[in-house]
């Protein structure tokens, strides 16, 4: 015999597509710490792009890594992440 059902805590539910969502956001997140002056010149500039290339492949990889290919290709959280956080709401990627 089991008790009570309790109430699922949201932040212990394993959704997949918030947890790609989450990821892409700190991988990017830590692009900006990592590399504040680059960011800038690279905004400045207006080769954020380029300037981020490996950085942003390496994430990448890691991103596709921890969700799986096809989550990764079938959501919009990596290029909204590179936008609203890299880029500072800017569409650049």
């Amino acid at each position: 015999m089991t008790g009570p059902l309790r109430p699922v805590n949201p932040f212990m539910v394993q959704d997949p597509k918030q947890k790609a969502r989450r990821l892409a956001r700190a991988l990017i997140s830590d692009l900006v710490v990592y590399h504040p002056e680059k960011r800038q010149q690279g905004l400045r500039d207006g080769t954020l792009a380029q300037v981020f290339k490996d950085e942003i492949d390496r994430s990448w990889q890691e991103y596709v890594e921890q969700v799986g290919t096809d989550l990764a290709r079938a959501t919009p959280f990596w290029t909204e992440a590179l936008n609203e956080i890299l880029a500072g709401g800017n569409k650049v990627f």
